[in-house]
């Protein structure tokens, strides 16, 4: 719902929070922000406090106070066990003329409820510079609001195209700022390793720099000459995960195995099936070059993951297994004789075994595996959660058989994709058709499941693979304002969607993304 408000006496101005929130009423008339304005945060919320503090000062000028107690002309952030109804993300804005009030059950609730807030305020609050003239106004609403899915996500492809670490940081502020809470980091890919392991350093070392890079698409068989490398270090990735997890985002690593692994064994040629020295790939597409299946390559991965899993404390560990050509186990004697000393039937059974070994490591040290849809050929590991990115069937007969699903068709989730037929405006990408309107559409919870089935579906999040998506401007276009569309997708009650009302909410918002120096794909064209 959008309401008009008459928050300053002139001019309707509506009301443009993203995602819709699940109840918002109007009860008339503004709180205004002044030098004498407080932000009252307990001790645990203090750091919460001090961030909306720094992100409203730029713009209004106003260096608001940070306390403990405080009554009117306030900014109230609380915990309360009386909200535990609206789970551990929900959360209760109420603004009135003299003061306002964010409380939740737990902290990730109250920051969620500070987003709200930030979007009440006019979208000029958001520059980082002072802005003259404003008066620094919030309609006086009522907000009791909570998320539909526990799993509301990005995706983004570092493998074929690496993405600096200041750009991830600024990617996690606009996770969070759309209340979405786990950015998915496929760090390993054919075309380059992007995660120091210091046990193995060659990784890096090799694995990391690729000779040169396609240019146009596939068919073209056009390459531009130009080396491609970038890693993190572990370092980088502890203030990448430390940055999230202050903005309430999950960061999901992805170690890609048996398949996606060829900048792995270009740089350890006994992880293969050939023993021949490889190249990182420098062409997109699946390549027949995959981990071979001995104890030592598991041992080997299983080494890599145990520097990964002091990296990221994530519940949810992610080890790719899609698109894995079988053709070289097929032809390799050593994969024949371990079919047969484990008794499996074929090659798709050997994968099956393969991801087992780091289901059965990664539960062993507390976690969760998780692959996409292939890891149900030849039988799914036991504590394994599927995406399911192959339409929805893999995801359908995984939350049959009792597993986690995490919800990612191509057709529907997948920013890769082009945002308009008309494929000479807007630049290469990989095929497909995926416009804004089809995103907001999307249902997560497939016709065909019980209602007990639905609870196995934890959510959905939307894809940026980045053969075609050569750096961040042209992420941000790809990802934004689709990224918007399946927030509220994740966010809001199906019943309140209302496609015609978050083009209009969406005005407002795009503004906000421009103060930000994002570069979304402007609406209409």
């Amino acid at each position: 719902m959008t309401l008009a408000l008459g928050a300053t006496g002139n001019a309707a101005t509506p009301i443009s929070i993203v995602p819709q929130p699940v109840s918002l009423v109007h009860n008339g008339g503004t709180f205004s922000l002044n030098s004498k304005t407080t932000i009252v945060a307990s001790r645990a919320l203090e750091a919460m406090g001090r961030q909306l503090q720094r992100d409203l000062s730029p713009a209004t000028g106003l260096d608001l106070n940070v306390v403990k107690r405080g009554n009117s002309n306030a900014i109230r952030l609380k915990t309360s066990n009386s909200l535990s109804k609206l789970g551990p993300e929900g959360y209760r804005l109420e603004v009135k003329a003299d003061s306002v009030e964010i409380s939740a059950f737990k902290p990730a609730g109250v920051f969620y409820g500070i987003q709200s807030l930030r979007q009440l305020l006019p979208v000029e609050s958001f520059r980082k510079a002072k802005v003259d003239g404003i008066a620094w106004t919030a309609p006086c609403v009522t907000v009791e609001d909570q998320p539909r899915f526990s799993w509301r996500g990005l995706h983004i492809d570092v493998g074929r195209h690496f993405m600096p670490k200041e750009f991830l940081l600024k990617f996690i502020d606009l996770i969070a700022l759309h209340k979405m809470n786990v950015m998915h980091l496929h760090l390993t890919e054919d075309q380059g390793w992007r995660i120091e392991i210091k046990k193995y350093p060659k990784l890096t070392s090799i694995g990391s720099k690729r000779k040169e890079t396609m240019a146009g698409h596939y068919e073209e068989n056009r390459y531009d000459g130009t080396p491609h490398s970038g890693f993190y270090t572990q370092d980088d990735i502890r203030e990448i995960v430390k940055y999230a997890e202050d903005r309430f985002v999950d960061v999901m690593p992805e170690i890609e195995m048996p398949g996606h692994s060829q900048a792995a064994i270009a740089a350890y040629p006994e992880l293969g099936n050939t023993g021949k020295q490889l190249e990182v790939g420098t062409h997109w597409g699946v390549y027949d070059n995959v981990y071979n299946a001995n104890d030592t390559t598991i041992h080997f991965l299983q080494d890599v993951l145990t520097e990964v899993l002091s990296l990221f404390p994530s519940k949810f560990i992610h080890i790719g297994g899609d698109e894995c050509p079988k053709t070289q186990w097929h032809a390799s004697p050593e994969a024949q004789a371990k079919i047969k000393q484990l008794g499996l039937k074929d090659e798709h059974e050997l994968q099956s075994w393969f991801i087992h070994q780091m289901d059965a490591f990664l539960a062993a040290k507390g976690r969760r595996l998780v692959g996409w849809d292939e890891i149900l050929e030849g039988g799914l590991a036991p504590g394994a959660t599927v995406m399911s990115w192959r339409g929805e069937q893999g995801g359908i007969a995984a939350a049959k058989a009792g597993h986690d699903v995490i919800m990612t068709p191509g057709d529907s989730t997948y920013f890769d994709h082009y945002q308009s037929r008309d494929h000479k405006a807007e630049g290469v990408a990989i095929g497909g058709f995926l416009p804004l309107e089809k995103v907001y559409a999307y249902e997560p919870v497939p016709k065909e499941l019980t209602a007990e089935e639905a609870k196995h579906v934890l959510g959905a999040q939307g894809q940026l693979w980045t053969e075609y998506i050569p750096d961040a401007k042209r992420l941000e276009y790809m990802a934004f304002p689709r990224a918007c569309a399946l927030a509220e997708v994740l966010w809001t009650p199906a019943k309140e969607k209302n496609y015609p009302d978050f083009l209009t909410r969406m005005s407002a918002h795009l503004e906000r993304l421009s103060i930000l120096d994002v570069n979304y794909r402007k609406l209409g064209k």
